[in-house]
């Protein structure tokens, strides 16, 4: 069944805004594609659960595109902004842990949902892997905001990461491994959350029914 526009979290935009993405999402020839993919940009790198809700609508409207007119205007805007935050990513997280990990955040939604004849995009990877392994250095391991996206996102895309580049999964686990084991003065949440992904991964991408009620227990608590 196909999603209705309504069915996407597009009401913290204005009211011209709202009907530019609702008609972007049914007729994307009609409007101004370049304007919207800085539009659902922008929105992403301050608002963190729209940065997850992006992913979807961005698949929508790549695949609408792709059926009206075999287009990619869209997706070639988007990639190229997704690329020009890339290069800032380091300025980005000095002004702003938060910007950062809704591009986090973003990046990898793009990536999950993004796919070109049911695979990731290649061109994708090595950002992505590469945003990762900036939260796993001990500067971002001591900030609680950072570990917790960093979690997320592996769970989310840690197995597709693995199946297209193992060695690189390896690299950021020894990174996480040795700063649960060796980085003094990290919280006890992100000691937790670093146990668990750890766990997580070593379980082949699942967490045993015991582990799960373990950690998340602690964690609502």
């Amino acid at each position: 069944m196909e999603n209705s526009a309504e069915d996407y979290k597009i009401q913290s935009f204005d009211q011209e805004t709202q009907l530019l993405l609702k008609t972007a999402l049914k007729d994307p020839s009609s409007v101004d594609l370049e304007k919207v993919s800085k539009i659902i940009v922008d929105q992403s790198l301050k608002d963190q659960m729209f940065s997850k809700e992006a992913g979807r609508i961005c698949h929508t409207i790549v695949q609408a595109e792709a059926k009206q007119n075999n287009g990619n205007i869209f997706r070639r805007n988007l990639l190229n902004r997704l690329q020009q935050e890339f290069k800032d990513r380091e300025e980005t997280r000095r002004r702003s842990i938060q910007e950062w990990t809704c591009y986090v955040t973003f990046i990898c939604y793009i990536f999950d949902y993004l796919k070109v004849n049911n695979m990731p995009m290649v061109a994708l990877m090595h950002p992505v892997y590469d945003c990762l392994m900036r939260l796993a250095q001990p500067d971002a391991l001591m900030k609680e905001e950072e570990v917790d996206c960093l979690v997320l996102q592996l769970h989310r895309i840690g197995e597709q990461l693995e199946k297209m580049n193992s060695q690189r999964m390896d690299e950021l686990f020894y990174l996480l491994r040795d700063g649960f084991l060796l980085q003094e003065g990290l919280t006890s949440m992100a000691r937790l959350l670093l146990l668990e992904i750890l766990e997580f991964r070593a379980g082949g991408w699942m967490l045993s029914g015991t582990a799960h009620k373990y950690y998340y227990s602690e964690i609502s608590d």
